[in-house]
């Protein structure tokens, strides 16, 4: 995505409100999946340098802000397909759909800055959280590590939920909205039909597979981010391996759908498959 994207402006010499998103979007993508991978190596084979120094903190911090991100990528990616292909009447629509374009780089830069200052509190909340929890607490000291985790953890819980929430809003009443517009089009559509194949009725029903699947592949990725931040499982359980392995294969998924419902993006994957081909030959 991010090849065909950067591809495409160079060609054009124009930076698209569509191809921005989608190079923010793969971009934060990228970023969050090998963060997560370097931080699954770091817990798992170098604990003892991984919970000093606050490396931690920073580690989880970073972690937020590209969690953050992507998920308001992803929301205004939901916001610019509403606005370009469903069709409504009320004023505030019609604003929108007039001027998404020129709005679109300040709606990614104001989410960027905001997901890096709702991220800025897990730097010294979540280090603390962490250590209370795996600590081995003593008879005399337990009562009051408990006091302390549920406290901080409750401010874990807000901190979580005032970046995600949202964008999530925003991400699933775009994708509603998107999806009876495409629905009753299509319907319509079906209704003129002729008994032959239609491709623009076909690709309205792909469009709406595709803003469905985007909309699952959100809700279970916020789900098992917030079971995680949670503290939820126990450390190392296979609860929590299912809901890490959960999101890591969510970002991937939306990539795999966004790669199959876009012609442009399928295009370069078969010519590489084709000149790999021909190489074996």
């Amino acid at each position: 995505i991010l090849a065909v994207s950067s591809t495409s402006c160079i060609r054009s010499k124009i930076l698209s409100s569509y191809d921005m998103i989608m190079i923010f979007l793969s971009l934060s993508r990228f970023f969050l999946q090998s963060w997560m991978m370097l931080d699954l190596f770091l817990s798992l084979f170098c604990k003892t340098s991984y919970y000093k120094e606050n490396l931690f903190a920073i580690s989880k911090t970073i972690f937020m802000f590209l969690n953050y991100s992507s998920f308001w990528f992803g929301a205004w990616l939901s916001v610019f397909y509403c606005t370009k292909v469903a069709s409504f009447t009320q004023s505030f629509f019609i604003w929108l759909k007039q001027r998404i374009s020129s709005l679109m780089p300040w709606m990614l830069i104001t989410s960027s800055l905001f997901s890096f200052a709702i991220s800025l509190p897990f730097a010294w909340d979540i280090y603390n959280v962490h250590d209370n929890f795996t600590a081995h607490l003593t008879v005399t000291n337990s009562s009051e590590g408990r006091v302390t985790m549920q406290a901080s953890l409750f401010l874990l819980i807000i901190l979580c939920n005032a970046g995600i929430i949202l964008p999530l809003l925003v991400f699933v009443v775009s994708s509603i909205l998107l999806i009876r517009s495409l629905w009753v089009h299509t319907r319509q559509m079906q209704n003129n039909a002729t008994g032959f194949r239609d491709p623009s009725l076909e690709a309205h029903i792909g469009a709406i597979k595709s803003v469905f699947s985007f909309l699952v592949l959100y809700v279970i990725y916020f789900i098992s981010l917030v079971l995680i931040l949670s503290n939820f499982f126990l450390p190392f359980s296979i609860q929590e391996a299912i809901c890490i392995a959960v999101m890591a294969a969510c970002p991937a998924g939306h990539s795999m759908v966004l790669i199959w419902s876009n012609p442009k993006f399928r295009e370069l994957p078969a010519r590489i498959l084709r000149h790999a081909n021909c190489h074996v030959r």
